[in-house]
């Protein structure tokens, strides 16, 4: 073996050495133990999975809610753009094509949750599986 593969062999070992290194850093816990807050305990509980669906099921209401008034703002400008139409009959379709979609849109939100409470009851057993999730934890 000549010098060249020696030093190989050497920058292999430094190198394997460093990620090992790295990887010991890695793996210790630099925040140590996390207490959860009191207030958040009583609400979502102490366990990891059932918290994690809540939150997941809280992000889905939000959703819902901010669909819900997207939809009411947009019905208003489009039923102002209606009465501002006049006799343009552009405008007027322009308009009535918003509040349609609107609608749609509207009833394409509320009609996700009637689908996952089917798909629940169909797949799981049981209408609120996919409405209120659980992740399970070891």
């Amino acid at each position: 073996m000549g010098l060249y593969e020696v030093c190989q062999v050497l920058v292999l070992v430094t190198i394997i050495s460093i990620i090992d290194l790295y990887m010991n850093l890695l793996a210790q816990n630099p925040f140590g133990t996390v207490e959860v807050p009191d207030k958040l305990n009583s609400i979502y509980g102490a366990e990891a999975g059932p918290a994690f669906g809540k939150l997941i099921q809280f992000g889905l209401r939000a959703l819902v809610v901010g669909a819900g008034i997207y939809a009411l703002f947009n019905l208003v400008l489009a039923g102002y753009a209606f009465m501002s139409a006049g006799d343009d009959s552009k405008k007027v379709a322009g308009a009535w094509a918003k509040i349609s979609q609107t609608l749609i849109g509207l009833a394409f939100a509320a009609g996700s949750f009637v689908l996952a409470a089917i798909f629940g009851q169909l797949i799981f057993g049981d209408p609120l599986f996919l409405l209120k999730p659980s992740i399970p934890t070891p």
